[in-house]
């Protein structure tokens, strides 16, 4: 069966669709996809309570005529009896069908049930997933921002601020179809903050932070090896 569009349908034709899709074996997992899926949960469940609601009604408003049924013919005697006994059979035919079709549409209702947990379980996983990558991405301008003012002053980092920058090339997070890992820092450049035309004071605090993401320990790799001393002109001789 080919699944038709649910916002074309009127009540009566949605509610005979999800009539025929009520019973687990009878399902069309497109169709049944369609039923419960997050746009259309609620009009089928709210469809199939109604039905549920209405065979219920009809259980009960039968057996209260079989009851007054009994009590009139046993008022009349043995033919009364003999009558009783004659349409026994096909009431509690009716009722077997009607109490099956009852428990079928309840049993419907409860996987709508699960099936919405489901969506809200997804929804607030969604949610909270993008309130946590939100919450990364000022974190890393955050970072971003003091190494450029450090870069910017001139002034000496420490140990811990070169640590801090690095966790900016070494921590990643999924990006694009494929969820490729991708750094902190090339998500900052490429989607998280806005992209300007680098001039050259730009050009010059790209390089001295370049600088400090190489450096080892709180100062540049340029300048590591064992000092030594340097007089103009070597007036002393000492080695260069």
């Amino acid at each position: 069966m080919d699944a038709p569009d649910l916002s074309e349908l009127d009540d009566e034709q949605y509610e005979d669709l999800a009539i025929t899709q009520a019973h687990p074996g009878s399902r069309d997992p497109e169709i049944w996809s369609q039923l419960s899926s997050p746009e259309h949960i609620e009009r089928t469940r709210a469809v199939l309570a109604n039905v549920h609601a209405r065979t219920a009604a009809a259980l009960r408003r039968r057996k209260t005529e079989r009851e007054a049924f009994q009590q009139e013919c046993h008022a009349r005697g043995e033919a009364g009896k003999k009558e009783w006994f004659a349409t026994r059979a096909e009431y509690e035919k009716w009722r077997r069908g009607a109490a099956g079709f009852h428990q079928m549409v309840q049993s419907a209702i409860s996987d709508l049930g699960k099936a919405q947990r489901n969506h809200n379980r997804k929804a607030l996983t969604q949610r909270s997933s993008q309130e946590a990558r939100e919450a990364l991405r000022k974190l890393s301008i955050a970072v971003q921002r003091h190494q450029a003012q450090h870069a910017k002053a001139g002034s000496i980092a420490e140990q811990q601020d070169y640590e801090l920058w690095q966790l900016l090339d070494r921590l990643t997070v999924p990006c694009g179809p494929d969820q490729e890992p991708t750094t902190l820092r090339t998500m900052l450049d490429f989607y998280w903050t806005d992209v300007d035309v680098a001039d050259e004071a730009e050009e010059r605090r790209r390089a001295a932070e370049k600088v400090m993401q190489q450096a080892p320990a709180g100062r540049s790799a340029r300048f590591t090896g064992n000092p030594r001393a340097r007089h103009i002109g070597n007036e002393k001789g000492l080695a260069g």
